[in-house]
């Protein structure tokens, strides 16, 4: 476990972005998607933030307006969770926490509509404009929308951070499921770290969180 834990393929270079997954107001406060233990894993996230607020990308999931609304199997998925519709919940729903939404900006926000970010062009453009190679990838779900965004980032070859503390899951099964295939299916290609030792390796400061 504890090599597990460790950055395998070197020191995190200057040409890194963090990737912070829909950290929104819906999926922590009382909705039927809430996330219970967001609030606990929101100080590291909010410390990888301050780490570098000029290289962190947050993601928002921006649901349909209305039931009725969606593109296939998306359709019957919004018929089953009318109450997260835009209508229903609120348009303010969709906003980061505000421990985050203080970052933006710098930080940048990229919008989309599926589980991964990948889907819309706009992202992978900044980080070649960037010059990105490493993305360190922190937020919610690690089953759902946190999968979307590492595997995205896999198959386009970028080297992947997940900083395990700074995720959150609806599910714990399925959290430590998630993170048990990123090591040992996708360990060459993923690394899983703290985030006490992804801000120390990216900036040489060790945080107090």
């Amino acid at each position: 476990m504890t090599d597990d834990l460790k950055l395998r393929h070197g020191p995190i270079g200057p040409n890194c972005v963090h990737l912070c997954v829909d950290m929104q107001r819906m999926f922590a406060e009382d909705t039927e998607w809430r996330t219970p233990w967001m609030e606990r894993v929101l100080p590291r996230v909010v410390a990888l933030c301050e780490a570098a607020p000029d290289r962190t990308i947050f993601t928002r999931f921006i649901p349909v307006d209305r039931p009725g609304q969606g593109e296939g199997t998306w359709r019957r998925y919004y018929q089953s969770w009318q109450s997260m519709t835009v209508e229903r919940m609120g348009a303010e729903m969709v906003d980061l926490l505000p421990a985050l939404a203080r970052f933006h900006p710098p930080a940048e926000i990229i919008d989309k509509t599926v589980y991964s970010p990948w889907c819309e062009p706009d992202l992978d453009r900044r980080l070649q404009a960037w010059n990105v190679d490493t993305l360190i990838v922190s937020g919610g779900e690690t089953d759902v929308c946190v999968l979307g965004t590492v595997l995205g980032g896999v198959d386009r070859g970028y080297r992947v951070i997940v900083v395990i503390d700074a995720l959150c899951s609806s599910s714990d099964e399925m959290h430590d499921a998630m993170l048990a295939v990123y090591r040992r299916r996708y360990g060459q290609q993923i690394e899983t770290v703290l985030t006490e030792t992804t801000i120390a390796e990216w900036t040489g400061i060790q945080p107090s969180i």
